[in-house]
Formats: C-alpha cells, structure tokens, sequence
C-alpha cells in the first residue's frame, strides 16, 4: 500500500487541544433560554466534545473534528459528589472510560445496579439502560465517553426518566422543562 504524507496544516485540522476547547453547555443553555444549572442537572457539569461525524444530529455537533460515521467522543467532566440524571440513550451505545476521579456507574429504572470505576477502568452500556454516573471522588472526575450510534441515524436520542422532569420542575420551574421539550428533550424514559 502506497502512504500519505498529510501536511502540518491537514493534521492540525485533525486536532482538537483540551486547553482550546470550550464545554457545550453554558452556550447550548443560552441558546435555547435555560439556565446553565437547569442544563448541568441534566448532564454532566461540563463535556467538551472532541469528534463527531460529519453529518451528527444533536448538541456535540459543532465538535472541532469531524470525522467517519460511528463514533462521538467526548470529555465528562463532574466536580467532586456531582453527575447528570438518570438517563436513556435509546439508539447508542454510550462507552466510558475513567481519566481522573472515581466515578459510579449507576443503572436500572430504580437505580438498583452499580459498579465503580477507578482511574484506567472501561465499562460499555447498551442502548436501552436507564443509566447515570456520579463522581464519588473529592477531585474533578473525568471520563472519555465514546457515543456509538446503532444505526444509520448519527444522532443521539435521550431521554430522562419522568422523575427527573419533576425535580426540574421543583428546582427550576416548570417553563423550562417546557422550554427542553421545546428544544426536543425527553422525559419518558422507561414509559
């Protein structure tokens, strides 16, 4: 097989560097009228998205890299004692890898199951489980979170388990879950 040489200028298109990139939730909550904590309630405090299919459908679309179909890449960050909400991801696989921290890998509709990974642990959840993590850790946590689409749509349907929807409602009010079911956030989960 005959190599490429890509130049300087083509690979750093192919880069994406931590200290440049900017966590997509404070300008996804702006844009759609929510306030930043109503959005970190629901995911993690901060994910900086590394890569993306070119034709991605969903919040990590403007990713520095845009790459072949099947793989979204993301950095989860959590403070310490800190993780978003029981959650589906109905059409993909959602993959974690543990950087930094302790972190508990929760699922089940009543969140009955769980099991921890350290620094260097790897754990795959299938589409379909009511899931979340939590940052156990008393340092910022965080995990590679490799988002695989099942199917030919490159895009990630989520949906949240119907008492998350009331404990927004309670924190935040009602207008803006209004104002995420606006936008295409689900709260249906296991219904």
């Amino acid at each position: 097989m005959k190599t490429i040489t890509p130049s300087v200028e083509e690979m750093t298109a192919r880069l994406a560097r931590f200290q440049d990139m900017k966590p997509y939730g404070k300008d996804f909550a702006e844009s759609i009228g929510v306030p930043e904590d109503a959005f970190k309630a629901l995911t993690a405090d901060k994910v900086y998205t590394i890569m993306v299919p070119s034709d991605y459908e969903g919040r990590s679309k403007n990713a520095p890299i845009k790459s072949v179909r099947g793989a979204v890449v993301n950095i989860a960050e959590c403070p310490p004692h800190n993780g978003p909400g029981l959650h589906v991801h109905e059409q993909t696989v959602e993959n974690f890898f543990c950087i930094s921290g302790t972190f508990d890998i929760i699922w089940g509709d009543d969140e009955e199951n769980s099991l921890t990974l350290n620094p260097l642990d790897f754990i795959s959840v299938p589409p379909g489980v009511a899931r979340r993590f939590y940052n156990k850790s008393e340092e910022i946590g965080r995990l590679l979170v490799i988002i695989q689409p099942v199917g030919e749509e490159q895009k990630d349907r989520v949906a949240y388990a119907p008492a998350v929807a009331e404990q927004m409602r309670g924190a935040f009010g009602g207008e803006i879950v209004d104002k995420l079911l606006g936008v295409g956030f689900h709260f249906d989960a296991g219904q």
